[in-house]
C-alpha cells in the first residue's frame, strides 16, 4: 500500500500542473479626501440619517429596513449560501449510516445443486457503515473557504441593498417634504391672488382701474390654481413610491399616507466631511468588500482545481450483525465487520484539470479587474457627490440672496403702482418672477438634501473620526476572522 501511495504520488507530481499566481489587492489610493469647508463634526455613524434630526425620517427608516421587499429577498440569499457553506463543511468529514433488512426465501430441493433440509430460509441484517474521503491535498478545505467567501460576499450585498435603500428613503422623503413646501407656497400664493383680484374688481367698479387689469389678476390667481392640482398629484405619486420602499402591503399602500415630521427648511443639514480624513475609509463600502471576497472565492477555487492533480484517498468501514434468526441477531457468532481503504489517481485525462486550472485562473483575473472598476466608479461616486454637494450649497445660499432682493422688488412695483408710477404688467412680472424664485429656493434646498445622502451613499454609510475610521479598516482586514463567525 505504501509503495504503491508513493508511486502514484510520483506520477501525479510528474505531471503536476504550475498554478496561477494569487493576486493582491493594491489599490492606488490618494492620502485623503478633499476638504469640506463648512462644521465639522466628531462622528457620524452608521445610522447616517439620523444627522438630519428628524424622528419622522427616523421611523421611516426602521420600517423600510424592516419591511422591504428587496432587503428580504437578500436575507433570504444569504441562508441560501449559509446553507451551501454547510454542504462545503460536510463534504470535510466522515459519512456515517445505518442499513437494515430483513429477507425470506426458498430454494428448490430438486435443483442441480444439493440443500440441506431447509427449503425456507430466513435473514436478518443490521449494519453501521462508515466512509472518509481524507483532504490530504485540501480539496474540500479550499471548497469551504470559498463557501465562507460567498457568504460574506452575499452579506456585503445586502449591506450594499441596505445602503441604496436607505439612501432611496431619504430621498423620497425630502422630495415628499419639498413637494409639501411647493403646496404650501402655491396656496399662500393663491390666497394673495384672489385677495388681489377681489381688490381689483372693486377698483374696476369704481372706475379706477381698467378690465385689463382685472383680467390680468385673474389669469395669474388661476394659473396658481393649475400648479396647484398638479402638486397634489405630485404629492401622491411621490406618497406612493415611498410607501413601496417602505414594503407596504397593498391595501395600507393605497388607504394610508406617510407621517410628515420636520419641514424642508427645518431638516437639519449634515455637517461636512472632516479634514484630513483618510482616503481608503472608502474601502468599507459594501461593494467593494463583496468585489473583495468575490477575489477571494477566485483563489480559493484555484487552489481547489490544483488540488485535483492528487490522488484520492479513502477509507470504509462496517460493523454490524447477520443471522437467519432474529432472536440471534445480536450474539457474539452473528457479528460482522469491514475495512477496507481505496486510492485513486487521475493518469490521463486530455488535460482537462490543467483547463480547469487555467478557468479558475481566468476567473481570478476578472474578479480582480471587477474590483478594480468598482475602485473607480467609488471614487467617481464620491467626487461627483463631493461635487454637487458644494454647488448645491452655494445654489442654497445665491438663491436665499435673490429671493430676499426679489421680495423687496416686488414690494417697490406694488408701490410703484398705487402711486400710477408704472402700470400692473410691472406688478404681475414682480410677482411671478418671486414665486418662481421661492421654488428655486426650495429646489436648492432640496437638491441639497439629496446631496448630502448621496454623499454619505458614496462614502459607504457615514464617516467618523480619522482614528475611528482606521479602526473600522484594521476590523475588516482579516477576512477569515470575520468568516469565522458567520
Amino acid at each position: 500500500m505504501r509503495n504503491s501511495l508513493i508511486l502514484i504520488s510520483l506520477l501525479a507530481l510528474s505531471g503536476c500542473v504550475t498554478l496561477p499566481p494569487m493576486k493582491q489587492i493594491k489599490p492606488d489610493l490618494p492620502t485623503a479626501w478633499p476638504t469640506e469647508t463648512g462644521q465639522v463634526a466628531d462622528n457620524v455613524a452608521a445610522d447616517w440619517w439620523k444627522a438630519y434630526n428628524d424622528p419622522a425620517l427616523d421611523a421611516l427608516m426602521a420600517e423600510a429596513l424592516a419591511h422591504n421587499r428587496d432587503l428580504a429577498l437578500a436575507a433570504a440569499r444569504i441562508e441560501e449560501v449559509r446553507a451551501n457553506l454547510g454542504l462545503a463543511e460536510a463534504d470535510r468529514y466522515p459519512e456515517v449510516g445505518i442499513d437494515g433488512n430483513v429477507g425470506r426465501s426458498r430454494v428448490t430441493g430438486k435443483g442441480n445443486l444439493p440443500v440441506g433440509s431447509e427449503l425456507i430460509n430466513n435473514n436478518f441484517k443490521l449494519n453501521l457503515q462508515a466512509a472518509w474521503e481524507i483532504d490530504l491535498w485540501g480539496r474540500y478545505r479550499e471548497a469551504s473557504a470559498a463557501a465562507r467567501a460567498d457568504l460574506l460576499a452575499t452579506e456585503f450585498a445586502r449591506h450594499g441593498i441596505q445602503s441604496s435603500l436607505t439612501s432611496a428613503v431619504a430621498q423620497s422623503y425630502f422630495g415628499l417634504a419639498a413637494l409639501d413646501a411647493n403646496l404650501k407656497l402655491a396656496q399662500e400664493t393663491l390666497a394673495n391672488r384672489r385677495e388681489a383680484v377681489k381688490l381689483q374688481r372693486l377698483r374696476f367698479e369704481g372706475g379706477v382701474s381698467s378690465e385689463l387689469v382685472l383680467r390680468q389678476t385673474e389669469a395669474e390667481a388661476a394659473s396658481i390654481e393649475v400648479s396647484l392640482a398638479q402638486l397634489a398629484q405630485q404629492v401622491r405619486q411621490q406618497e406612493l413610491a415611498l410607501a413601496v420602499l417602505l414594503g407596504r402591503d397593498p391595501r395600507t399602500l393605497i388607504q394610508a399616507s406617510v407621517t410628515r415630521g420636520a419641514s424642508l427648511f427645518q431638516l437639519a443639514l449634515p455637517p461636512a466631511i472632516p479634514a484630513g480624513l483618510p482616503s481608503d475609509l472608502l474601502l468599507r463600502r459594501p461593494d467593494l468588500r463583496q468585489a473583495e471576497q468575490k477575489l477571494l472565492i477566485s483563489q480559493a477555487r484555484i487552489r481547489e482545481a490544483g488540488a485535483a492533480i492528487y490522488p484520492n484517498l479513502s477509507l470504509t468501514a462496517n460493523l454490524g450483525s447477520e443471522s437467519k434468526a432474529l432472536s440471534d441477531l445480536f450474539s457474539g457468532p452473528a457479528s460482522i465487520w469491514g475495512l477496507a481503504a481505496g486510492i485513486s489517481q487521475t493518469i490521463f485525462n486530455a488535460g482537462r484539470t490543467e483547463a480547469a486550472v487555467k478557468a479558475a485562473g481566468a476567473r481570478q483575473d476578472q474578479a480582480l479587474i471587477a474590483y478594480e472598476q468598482s475602485v473607480q466608479v467609488a471614487f467617481k461616486e464620491v467626487f461627483d457627490a463631493l461635487v454637487s454637494h458644494r454647488q448645491a450649497r452655494e445654489t442654497s445660499l445665491a438663491e436665499a440672496v435673490r429671493t430676499k432682493a426679489l421680495k423687496r422688488a416686488t414690494e417697490l412695483a406694488e408701490l410703484r403702482f398705487k402711486n400710477g408710477v408704472s402700470n400692473y404688467l410691472e406688478v404681475l412680472d414682480a410677482r411671478r418672477t418671486l414665486f418662481q424664485t421661492e421654488q428655486g429656493s426650495i429646489e436648492a434646498r432640496l437638491l441639497q438634501l439629496v446631496a448630502t445622502a448621496n454623499l454619505f451613499k458614496a462614502m459607504g454609510g457615514g464617516w467618523g473620526t480619522e482614528a475611528e475610521s482606521r479602526t473600522v479598516l484594521k476590523a475588516g482586514d482579516n477576512t477569515e476572522k470575520l468568516a469565522a463567525t458567520q
